[in-house]
C-alpha cells in the first residue's frame, strides 16, 4: 500500500472534504439533500482519488506525494497513527459490535432512504410501515471483514434506529428494539460467512427506542429504559418472567421534555447487582428482586450525562490479582444544565471538561471529580487490552440530536487510571474526520480501534451541510502499536484462539518477545467486546487475571501461569479477547470462550 506519511502538522489535500460529494448524484425530496442510489456492491472497496498529500517537517522540507488506496496518515509517533481503511462503507456507522470471527456487524436505520450500498443478488426490502421508502433495494446493515478490509451488504427488515444490544454465551448478537415497526423487534445475528439477520416480531414486552442491554450472569440480557419507558425486561423470555418491570429511577432522573436519562450506563457489578448511572446520578440494583440496594451521590457539578446531555463512561478494569476487588466507575463529558433547550434556539453551549470518578465498592462512595483537557460532548470511551481508557469521537459545544452539535473534537485523549490525579490525561493525534451525531467506535482484536459513523441529519445528508454525513472508516492506533516497540510486543504462542476455558482455572500462557523481557511488567487481560451506540459501549468489560511468575521456557519464549476468573460475577459466560501485556505493550489478542 502506497501511503501519504505526515507529522502532527500534516496537509493532505482535500482530506476535510466530504469524498461523496461530487462522486453521486444527489437528488431533493421535501427539502432534504438524499443520495441517489448508485447500484453496487463494497466486497472489494472503490480506489480512492489520487490526492495530494504535504510532509511537513520540522525543518519546513516539504515533499509532495500522491497517494493510493487507504491514504494513511502517519502522526506523530507518540500520540498514535491515524489509518483510512474504507471510503465507503455504504452506511453511516450508528451501532458497532466485533464478533469472534473478527468481523463487525454495522448498522444506522431503515428510515434514512436509499443508502450507498446495494442489497445483493438485486434483492429489495419490502416495509409497508416504513416512513420514508416502502420497497428499498439498499442495506442499512452490513459486515466488516477486519483481515479482508471488505464489506458484505446485510438485509434488516424494520427499523433499528437508536437501539441497543450484546452478544450472547454462543456468540450470537442479539439486538433489541428500534423505531417505529422494529421498536419491539428482537434480532439475532449469527457470526458465519453467510449468515443474515432473523428477527423476532413482539420479542420484547414494550416499545424500546434508546435503551441499554447487559449481559447478566445467567445468559439472560436484561434491556433498561429508553423514550418513555420507565422499566426493564429480560431477553430471551422465561415463562416467570415476560412482562416489563417498574424502575421508578428511570422517573426520578427524567428531565420533563428534555429526558437526559435515555441511555443509561449500566455495569455488572462484582457482586451480582447492577450499577445503574442516569442523567446525574446512579444506584445499585437487585434486578432479581427489584430493589435499590445502595444510591450513590449525585454528581458535584448536578451537570447531566445522559443522551441528549450525551457523555459517556466506562468500569475501569477489575484487577484480580488483588486479594479486594475495587470498581471504579468513570463517567466523562456531557453537556451543561439547559444545553438541550439552548441548542433547540441554536444556541450551542460548550461541552462539559470533567469526568467524574467514583469507587462504587467503597461503604461509603463519593465522586471525585478531575478536568479533562478537552470539552466533549458525545465522546466514546474504548477500553485498551493495557488497561487504558481512550476517549474519542465528539463534539465541544451543543448536545446529541439533530443538527444540534457544533465544533468537532479531532483529537482523542488517552487516560491512565492508575496514575495520580492531574497527569492522568494525554492528548493524542487527530483525525481529519469530524465524528458526530451518531459516530461509534470499538476496539479490535488487534489492538486498533475501529472508528466510524457521524450523521446528524434526518437523512443521509452530503452537501450544503456543516457535518455531511460520513462513510469513511478508519482505525486509530494507540502508541502502543507503533513498530517502535516491536520488540517489546508478546506473540500469543498458546493456548490457540478460539480456546474453550473455564472458571477458576489455572492455565499457562506461553508467548514470545524478541527483546529483552521485564518479568515484573507482565500481566494477562481478558476483554468483552462491546456493542457500541450513542457515546456508550454496552457490556465493555476488561479484567486483568490473576498470575504467577514468568518463566523462560527457550530463547525469547516464555510463560506465565494465570487463573481465569471465578465467577460469572466476574465474568459473564461468553466470548473474549485474552491479550499478554508487557510494559503497556499488548499483544495481538486471541479469542476465549469461558464456560
Amino acid at each position: 500500500m502506497r501511503g501519504c506519511f505526515v507529522t502532527r502538522q500534516h496537509a493532505c489535500g482535500n482530506w476535510n472534504t466530504n469524498f461523496h460529494t461530487g462522486h453521486r448524484p444527489v437528488f431533493k425530496t421535501d427539502g432534504q439533500t438524499r443520495l441517489r442510489h448508485r447500484q453496487f456492491t463494497m466486497a472489494t472497496p472503490p480506489r480512492p482519488g489520487h490526492m495530494i498529500c504535504t510532509l511537513v517537517f520540522s525543518f519546513l522540507f516539504w515533499q509532495l506525494f500522491t497517494a493510493g488506496p487507504g491514504c494513511r496518515i502517519l502522526t506523530h509517533a507518540a500520540g498514535g497513527e491515524w489509518e483510512l481503511l474504507l471510503k465507503n462503507v455504504g452506511i453511516t456507522a450508528m451501532h458497532m459490535q466485533l464478533l469472534h470471527n473478527d468481523r463487525v456487524v454495522i448498522f444506522d436505520r431503515t428510515d434514512f432512504g436509499e443508502s450507498n450500498i446495494s442489497l445483493p443478488d438485486g434483492k429489495c426490502r419490502n416495509d409497508p410501515n416504513d416512513t420514508v421508502l416502502s420497497i428499498d433495494c439498499t442495506a442499512h446493515s452490513v459486515e466488516y471483514d477486519v483481515a479482508t478490509n471488505s464489506i458484505r451488504a446485510l438485509t434488516v427488515q424494520t427499523d433499528v434506529w437508536c437501539s441497543s444490544g450484546a452478544v450472547m454465551a454462543n456468540g450470537d448478537l442479539i439486538q433489541t428494539g428500534g423505531y417505529n415497526d422494529g421498536e419491539r423487534v428482537a434480532r439475532i445475528f449469527k457470526p458465519c460467512s453467510s449468515c443474515d439477520w432473523e428477527e423476532v416480531p413482539l420479542g420484547l414486552a414494550v416499545r424500546r427506542w434508546y435503551a441499554t442491554n447487559h449481559i447478566l450472569p445467567d445468559n439472560r440480557q436484561i434491556v433498561i429504559g429508553g423514550r418513555r419507558q420507565f422499566n426493564y425486561e429480560f431477553y430471551p423470555k422465561s415463562d416467570n418472567a415476560r412482562n416489563a418491570y417498574s424502575l421508578p429511577f428511570l422517573v426520578e432522573t427524567n428531565d420533563p421534555k428534555i429526558e437526559n436519562n435515555l441511555y443509561p450506563f449500566v455495569y455488572l457489578h462484582t457482586d451480582g447487582n447492577l450499577f445503574i448511572f442516569a442523567n446525574n446520578r446512579a444506584i445499585l440494583f437487585d434486578y432479581s428482586n427489584n430493589v435499590v440496594v445502595k444510591t450513590f451521590p449525585t454528581i458535584p457539578d448536578g451537570d447531566p450525562r445522559c443522551y441528549p446531555s450525551t457523555g459517556s463512561a466506562v468500569m475501569l478494569p477489575l484487577n484480580l490479582q488483588e486479594p479486594s476487588i475495587e470498581v471504579d466507575v468513570l463517567v466523562c463529558g456531557g453537556a451543561p444544565k439547559g444545553s438541550f433547550t439552548q441548542a433547540l434556539k441554536r444556541n450551542f453551549v460548550g461541552a462539559l471538561k470533567t469526568c467524574a470518578r467514583i469507587k462504587i465498592t467503597d461503604p461509603s462512595p463519593e465522586w471525585v471529580m478531575e478536568t479533562m483537557p478537552l470539552a466533549r460532548v458525545m465522546g466514546d470511551m474504548t477500553l485498551l487490552p493495557n488497561g487504558d481508557v481512550l476517549i474519542i469521537n465528539g463534539a465541544s459545544a451543543g448536545t446529541a440530536g439533530w443538527e444540534y452539535g457544533r465544533d468537532p473534537v479531532l483529537n482523542p485523549v488517552l487516560y491512565k487510571p492508575d496514575k495520580p490525579i492531574g497527569s492522568r490525561f494525554e492528548v493524542l493525534n487527530p483525525s481529519t474526520i469530524p465524528r458526530m451525531y451518531h459516530s461509534s467506535a470499538i476496539l479490535l482484536r488487534d489492538g486498533r480501534v475501529l472508528v466510524g459513523g457521524s450523521n446528524p441529519h434526518i437523512y443521509y445528508n452530503f452537501t450544503g451541510v456543516l457535518y455531511p454525513t460520513e462513510l469513511r472508516l478508519e482505525a486509530f492506533s494507540p502508541e502502543y502499536l507503533d513498530s517502535g516497540f516491536s520488540n517489546l510486543r508478546p506473540i500469543i504462542i498458546s493456548p490457540a484462539s478460539q480456546s474453550n476455558i473455564g472458571y477458576g482455572q489455572d492455565l499457562t500462557v506461553r508467548f514470545s518477545v524478541t527483546g529483552k523481557l521485564n518479568p515484573d511488567m507482565v500481566s494477562v487481560t481478558m476483554l468483552a467486546p462491546s456493542f457500541t451506540t450513542h457515546s456508550f459501549s454496552m457490556n465493555q468489560r476488561l479484567l486483568v487475571l490473576k498470575s504467577g511468575n514468568v518463566k523462560n521456557v527457550e530463547k525469547s519464549t516464555f510463560t506465565i501461569s494465570v487463573t481465569t476468573p471465578d465467577s460469572v460475577n466476574l465474568a459473564p459466560l461468553g466470548y473474549y479477547i485474552l491479550f499478554v501485556v508487557h510494559q503497556g505493550i499488548p499483544s495481538e489478542g486471541i479469542w476465549v470462550q469461558i464456560q
